[in-house]
Formats: structure tokens, C-alpha cells, sequence
């Protein structure tokens, strides 16, 4: 579902319900009655309903902010709810934008709340974000955060952005249309930052590396205090000012950044005038096709039991007769599947199986008679590994990536008869032991 922004009629006077739904703030010199019927009358967009998302409406909803617009096309799956506090073993399946809006509703039914299941990109995010006063930026892709970037300078919208990765997160206020409020310059954009996107796959997801569960909601809550802050008109915003927070030591920095005079977006003669093909520019998909697989089976897994006859978690059905998921571009001078491995095992076949994954990941799942070597590692077990250079070696990792440079590596240094077992213990544990760790 999808709505315009402008269905709500303005807010004149508080009732005696909202008086007293909202009195804490009212008693707030700062706030009063004028600043709540600012939040009331104010649209905000968060783009991402996810770990950002999910802390950051909570917020603005309960503050009275009147209309909210959610966008994300995910669903909720069963790893979401480790951090994504909107959501409940009730709502996996659930499109997160509808399952969110009825949360918001709850809290707060002065909110009116609107559902964007969609895809924000180059084709829709002007129309997506023209009838809201603020964006906010909660999403956790390269493509999305040029792209909203763009939108907002080219419609002079502050964008408050933040991201978090493991332990660590950033917020700032890109606008700009608007001055830094220390030096009275203007501010910077996205792009000020950061020129280039990183080489695909150089930076790991969230999925990939982690994130503690409580620091999303750290940072958003953060961004949710700029967003206040500006429909207040109330104190410094961030603009010019990277905030960065280390949950491990408890520490927050602050970083000076400027906008760049030579940007081609909000510099002195910008050469980009309309939003352009991200995907290209990233050189990465918006959507992870590894990220839907692992939402939908995860969806599908708790919803229902993925239980055989026998009482043993069945086989995904998905997969193609080798063991491997459709459009697998497999390398057979490369690679071994999951399939071929446990043949070997079977038959007692005398090859060496290398696990080159970090030993957290190792104490998940594992594959019996693996020997752990992380990839990181490598370097310092060569003379080691030396004695099996004439042997047959399969290496696997997660889901594949990391096995394939291990193996890359091990035949620099003359190992002949070495491949990179395909999909990873992921995939052995969708077809071989199905029902096993997906992580």
C-alpha cells in the first residue's frame, strides 16, 4: 500500500486527550504547545524498516510526529527479531512496513502511518519522498544511500542518516539547502563523504559480519533526536558533524565534515540534475539475491517446522539435481558441491577438509573432521598445509567466497588438486543436513 503524504489535515489545537498524552513535553519550554502541533503537522519518511527503522518510528510515533512513511519491500524473518524491536514471532511473514504500522498505530493512534512496500530507486524516489518534510535514511545498501542522498539535495530535503556495523555506528544530517549551525556554512551531502562507493563485496553486511543487537537501537534513537530537533527548530542539528559511537568502549567522536565545492550534486556546478542508475554506479543490486534466499527460508523454516515424514528437516525443495540453488553459476574447475563432499566422506575417500571460517562461526555448525584454518590465517599455516600440497584439498566457508580465495591462494603456493566446496556449510546445511544453522 502507498499513499501520498498530504492526507492529514493540519493540527490547529491539541484536545484534552493529546494535553494529556503529551504533557511531558508541552511542560518543555523548548517544546510547549507550538512545538508539539509542529511534530503533529510534521511528515517524516524513514527509508528502511529494519534495525534503524524499527527504533527510529517507535520514537517519532510515541513523540507525536503526525504522519510517518515507511518504505522497505522486506518481510519479517525469525533473525530480524534479535534487534528489529517492532516486531514479534507474530509478524514472521509479515510484510515489515504492515507489521510496523500496526506497532505504530498502537503506540500512538494520532500517527498516521504510511505504507511504502517498495523498492526505493532512481524511478520512483523523487515521487517517494516530495510531500514529506524530512528523510531519513536506515537502510543498509550502497545503491538506496546514493540514491536517497541525491533525491534529498535535488529537493532540498535533510537527510538524517546513520549506519551500523558489528559494534560501531555513525549519524549525521546531510542538507545542503541548510547552514552548519558552528560555522555557518552550507552543509554537505552523502557524496561529501563519500565520493566513491567501496569495490563490491570490500564490505561485509550486517548478515556477514554481524551487529550487536542493541546498537541499532542506540543509533536510532540518535537519528530520531536530529529529526525532533529539526521540526523543532530546537538546538544544533548534526549537520557538518559526523557523530561515531563504539558500543565496546562506550565512546562517542565527533568529526568535522564539509561540503565539497567540486560535488556533482551539491557542489558549485553539479553535473548530476536527476537521480541515476545506482545499481551501475555501486556495482552491486539493491536487493541481495543471498539476503531474499535466506529471508524466505527462514520464513518458510519457522513457519513450517521444514519437517519431513521421518521427523527430519527435509531437503530444500528448491534446489536443482546437483544439490545447487537455480542459476548457481557453478565452476567445476573451481569447486566441488556440498553433494560430491559428503560422497567422499561416505566413502571414505582420504582428502583434506579445510573449514576457513573464523572459530565463532566454527563453534555454529561445522562440518565433522574439518580442520579450521581462518582465511585471515592462512598466512601462517602454509608450512603446515605444506605436507597435503600433493593431496586433494577442499576448502568451504560460509557460503562460499572466502573458500574460493583460500583456494586461489593455496594453488599461488603449488597445491594441484584444490577446489572451493560451493555454497558453503550454508548450502550443505540446506541439502546434506537440511535443517541445520543458517547463520
Amino acid at each position: 500500500m502507498s499513499t501520498t503524504a498530504t492526507a492529514k489535515p493540519p493540527v490547529t489545537q491539541l484536545n484534552s486527550e493529546q494535553i494529556n498524552r503529551y504533557k511531558r513535553h508541552l511542560i518543555l519550554p523548548e517544546v510547549g504547545m507550538e512545538g508539539q502541533k509542529k511534530l503533529l503537522n510534521a511528515k517524516v519518511l524513514c527509508i528502511g524498516a529494519g534495525g534503524l527503522g524499527c527504533p527510529i518510528s517507535l520514537y517519532l510515533a510515541a513523540a507525536g510526529v503526525g504522519t510517518i512513511g515507511l518504505a522497505d519491500v522486506d518481510v519479517v524473518s525469525p533473525s530480524n527479531l534479535q534487534r528489529q524491536i517492532l516486531f514479534g514471532v507474530s509478524s514472521i511473514g509479515e510484510d515489515k512496513v504492515h507489521a510496523a504500522a500496526k506497532r505504530l498505530k498502537d503506540v500512538n493512534p494520532d500517527c498516521n502511518v504510511i505504507e511504502h512496500k517498495t523498492v526505493v530507486n532512481s524511478g520512483n524516489v523523487m515521487d517517494l519522498i516530495r510531500d514529506y518534510d524530512i528523510v531519513i535514511d536506515g537502510t543498509d545498501n550502497f545503491p538506496t544511500r546514493y540514491c536517497v542522498g541525491d533525491a534529498c539535495v535535488l529537493q532540498k530535503k535533510p537527510n538524517v542518516y546513520g549506519s551500523i556495523f558489528r559494534f560501531e555506528g555513525m549519524v549525521t544530517v546531510f542538507a545542503p539547502h541548510l547552514k552548519n549551525p558552528d560555522t555557518g556554512e552550507q552543509g554537505p551531502c552523502y557524496r561529501c563523504l563519500y565520493p566513491e562507493p567501496p569495490d563490491p563485496g570490500s564490505v561485509p553486511s550486517c548478515a556477514e559480519g554481524g551487529v550487536l543487537g542493541v546498537l541499532p537501537g542506540i543509533i536510532g534513537t540518535l537519528q530520531a533526536n536530529e529529526v525532533l530537533k529539526l521540526i523543532l527548530g530546537i538546538g544544533k542539528p548534526a549537520i557538518g558533524r559526523l557523530v561515531t559511537f563504539n558500543a565496546l568502549d562506550m565512546e562517542f567522536r565527533n568529526f568535522k565534515i564539509r561540503r565539497d565545492p567540486t560535488c556533482p550534486v551539491c557542489g558549485t556546478n553539479p553535473t548530476i540534475t536527476a537521480p541515476v542508475d545506482y545499481e551501475q554506479f555501486c556495482g552491486v543490486p539493491i536487493l541481495d539475491p543471498k539476503s531474499l534466499e535466506e529471508t524466505k527460508q527462514e520464513v518458510q523454516n519457522a513457519k513450517s517446522g521444514a519437517k519431513g515424514e521421518s521427523g527430519r528437516a527435509a531437503p530444500d525443495p528448491s534446489l536443482d539435481a546437483r544439490g545447487l540453488p537455480p542459476g548457481y553459476q557453478f565452476k567445476p574447475d573451481w569447486e566441488v558441491t556440498p553433494r560430491e563432499v559428503k560422497s567422499k566422506l561416505d566413502k571414505g575417500e582420504k582428502f583434506v577438509l579445510i573449514d576457513c571460517r573464523l572459530p565463532n562461526e566454527y563453534q555454529i555448525t561445522h562440518i565433522e573432521g574439518a580442520t579450521l584454518i581462518p582465511l585471515q590465517q592462512i598466512g601462517q599455516h602454509f608450512a603446515q598445509l605444506k605436507p597435503h600440497a600433493g593431496e586433494e584439498v577442499i576448502v568451504h566457508c560460509r557460503s562460499g567466497a572466502r573458500s574460493l580465495q583460500f583456494t586461489q591462494l593455496l594453488r599461488q603456493q603449488g597445491f594441484k588438486n584444490v577446489k572451493s566446496m560451493a555454497g558453503g556449510i550454508l548450502l550443505w546445511n540446506k541439502d546434506v543436513n537440511p535443517g541445520g544453522p543458517q547463520y
